[in-house]
């Protein structure tokens, strides 16, 4: 579906990472883990095709990301921001109705079809109750889900997800990392970023932990997230620690940063 070649990427006179190769399977989650300025904002942005790629290749369904049309990119991949209380009090069903915009022509209207798609979508993550619902008046967790409906809404089959948890209390990130693992069995392509590396244990195949633009590691997390990786990832000590159950979970050694 997609897949980079030794990939460069930044801004127009700044570099920010290079030498990134991977590709993604069909409904598969890769977890990108990385400090803070560590380049996956930028990465997504030029996945996206809203940056230009500096070097190397994109190739989206075995065709190259720069020579696709706009409309074509937002029908394959659907973009989930960290999510914002929003400026205008749009219900959850238009912002989510909003996805199929990428299906219409400039003066198109939504048709019974995409109002039927954006109710299933709703449906799909669980909120459809919410519907009526004014965007700025809802919680975190919820205007996240809606986010995430108006991607699914756009029929995309690859989800680029910026931090989906960022902001959000213990029991909304567990209730997003359910719905990632939901869209992957249906097939769905996953690629998202975030802060805690328990969420690579938790719902990815593969984790890619990102250091200054470039790939310090990328592979199965039980074999990628370690301590040495974590400490030269974060610059802080770190224990993964088995439970009883199998599970994996990261235990930080407070006062031991280098």
């Amino acid at each position: 579906m997609l897949a980079i070649d030794n990939l460069a990427f930044g801004f127009p006179g700044r570099s920010v990472g290079r030498d990134l190769s991977f590709a993604l399977a069909d409904g598969e989650i890769l977890c990108v883990l990385g400090p803070n300025g560590s380049g996956k904002t930028t990465l997504f942005r030029t996945l996206l095709g809203l940056l230009p790629a500096q070097g190397g290749s994109i190739t989206l369904d075995g065709a190259a990301l720069e020579r696709l049309p706009r409309a074509a990119i937002a029908r394959r991949i659907g973009y989930v921001p960290q999510a914002h209380a929003g400026y205008f009090a749009y219900s959850m069903r238009e912002m989510v109705l909003m996805g199929r915009t990428a299906h219409l022509g400039a003066f198109g209207a939504p048709s019974l079809r995409d109002r039927a798609l954006a109710d299933a979508a709703l449906e799909t993550l669980g909120i459809t109750a919410l519907a009526e619902r004014p965007f700025t008046e809802i919680s975190g967790g919820e205007r996240q889900l809606t986010l995430i409906a108006r991607a699914l809404a756009q029929e995309a089959q690859l989800l680029i997800m910026d931090e989906p948890t960022a902001s959000l209390d213990f029991g909304n990130q567990v209730r997003v990392l359910e719905r990632l693992e939901q869209l992957a069995a249906r097939g769905i392509t996953v690629l998202f970023s975030t802060h805690d590396p328990d969420h690579a244990f938790l719902c990815a195949q593969r984790a890619l932990l990102l250091a200054e633009g470039r790939a310090l590691a990328l592979g199965p997390p039980r074999e990628v997230i370690r301590s040495d990786s974590l400490e030269r990832l974060y610059g802080v000590s770190v224990r993964i620690v088995r439970t009883d159950d199998g599970a994996h979970t990261c235990v930080p050694s407070l006062g031991r940063q280098r």
